[in-house]
């Protein structure tokens, strides 16, 4: 570790501390491109009542909308704790290039932000999962993906 990357991840850690005090969650992150800091965000989900407003997700948007394009290769991602699934994805695709963080799920977990249950219902078959997962017209939705596979002019993501 450099101080570059400790520089990073230091604001993102004072974004997650601004955020508890502003009545937020404990959670900041930051996107870095060329050494510049390109997006920061913390967690808003309940300011902006937006269950997906995590830090890493606002932090990603923020970024795409600054550099408009949706591919943020090149780029990486200080954030204060260990990415929970939604933003784990959500970094994979937006492909950025490497994560940094600080705090672990576990420690998440000691204060109430516990996200291991997603990781258990991803592996449980549809129907046992808490939330009912019910597959109904897949044939008539396979109609576009069928046109999605043949359009000449698509912008793959």
């Amino acid at each position: 570790m450099n101080n570059y990357e400790e520089k990073f991840m230091r604001h993102a850690i004072e974004l997650s501390k601004k955020s508890v005090e502003n009545g937020g969650g404990p959670f900041g992150a930051v996107i870095v491109k060329d050494g510049e800091i390109i997006a920061e965000a913390s967690n808003s989900v309940t300011h902006d009542n937006d269950p997906t407003a995590h830090a890493e997700v606002n932090a990603i948007r923020q970024a795409s909308k600054k550099l408009n394009t949706f591919d943020l290769s090149g780029a990486e991602i200080y954030t204060s704790c260990e990415p929970c699934p939604m933003c784990l994805g959500a970094i994979y695709w937006a492909r950025l290039d490497k994560i940094y963080f600080a705090n672990t799920k576990d420690d998440a977990k000691s204060i109430g932000f516990d996200d291991s249950f997603i990781y258990e219902e991803i592996e449980k078959p549809y129907h046992q999962r808490k939330i009912p997962t019910i597959q109904i017209l897949r044939e008539e939705a396979l109609e576009a993906f069928k046109m999605w596979q043949e359009k000449e002019d698509k912008i793959e993501y």
